[in-house]
């Protein structure tokens, strides 16, 4: 495929995260989404991708199905334990229907298969940057809530409190189940999975706490977390 100029027309300011690990079909695909406008941030590997995916907002990721390091699917699902809710499409070099049935289920939003025309592709893209904006962008939290696009919490009298990463993804992760209560070793699997202790929970709980309001968080003894209220 040669880098042609998109129809239709991308959203300016739009953030497109492209995990592919093949080189030449990745600068085509990165040049293409640019000349409509996007933002394009490129990974060659799944590692690469899964922290440009937890540290930066985005509205659509295309990710490789077969990746280096850690594989399309894996990816996928890492990204979604950790609250990520960008639109998925998955572009695989195969097309067979239990490969595509597998992608779905892992959590893609669409399902691409190589080689494919740069004209489907940007109305594929269009059409998930469509069913993001369409989406909720707060999560309440009693009187306050929690902007996604901006990734901080607003609280009841509208003063805006910046929050790391991991504090968001925590706080999101509640938010999103607000009547559930969450386990410390729950909570630790889908945003610290790298600790080795739950305590790290209880930490970044606290600061939490710390931040916003001691109610933001509310102690269930002996079970664990659930979401409080601002």
């Amino acid at each position: 495929m040669a880098p042609t100029r998109l129809s239709g027309g991308g959203s300016m300011q739009g953030r497109v995260l492209l995990v592919e690990d093949d080189g030449e079909l990745r600068e085509v695909v990165a040049t293409a989404l640019r000349g409509e406008g996007y933002l394009v941030d490129e990974a060659v590997d799944g590692q690469r991708g899964l922290h440009l995916g937890l540290t930066r907002p985005y509205d659509v990721m295309l990710i490789d199905r077969k990746l280096p390091a850690l594989d399309g699917l894996d990816l996928l699902a890492r990204l979604q334990s950790r609250a990520v809710t960008a639109r998925t499409l998955m572009l695989a070099p195969g097309g067979t229907v239990t490969e595509r049935i597998e992608g779905l289920d892992a959590g893609a939003d669409d399902y691409l298969v190589k080689p494919f025309h740069l004209g489907e592709l940007s109305a594929r893209v269009r059409a998930l940057r469509r069913r993001a904006s369409d989406g909720a962008d707060a999560l309440p939290i009693g009187r306050g809530f929690l902007d996604l696009v901006r990734r901080d919490a607003v609280l009841a009298d509208g003063t805006r409190v910046t929050l790391s990463t991991r504090e968001f993804t925590l706080l999101k992760l509640l938010a999103s189940q607000p009547n559930t209560v969450h386990s410390r070793t729950q909570l630790r699997s889908r945003v610290f999975d790298e600790a080795t202790a739950a305590s790290i929970i209880d930490t970044y709980v606290y600061y939490l706490r710390r931040k916003l309001d001691r109610n933001v968080v509310k102690t269930v003894h002996g079970l664990g977390y659930r979401l409080g209220s601002l």
